[in-house]
């Protein structure tokens, strides 16, 4: 696959990320980022209102459990949105 090829198929990932974000917002529903920076069982949890937090996911059987691990900061939330290219 070309240069070209991944860059195209990378900016309509983006794309539709923005899109399933943008879609959630106008729900009032948070935007769920993954990564692998975090610990296992952490999240990013990012809120219309520009807030992320972390947050610790727990499985109880069928249930899932959340609990606020840390709010980011102003900078430390517009990071975040710039390494997964939500800015």
């Amino acid at each position: 696959m070309s240069d070209l090829e991944l860059e195209t198929k990378h900016e309509k990932y983006l794309i539709t990320i923005r899109n399933l974000r943008a879609n959630n917002f106008s729900k009032d529903l948070p935007f769920l980022i993954l990564s692998e920076s975090l610990p296992e069982g952490q999240v990013y949890k990012e809120f219309a209102d520009g807030r992320i937090e972390i947050q610790e996911v727990v499985s109880a059987g069928k249930k899932f459990r959340t609990r606020v691990i840390k709010v980011l900061k102003g900078l430390q939330a517009d990071s975040v949105r710039k390494a997964y290219g939500l800015l």
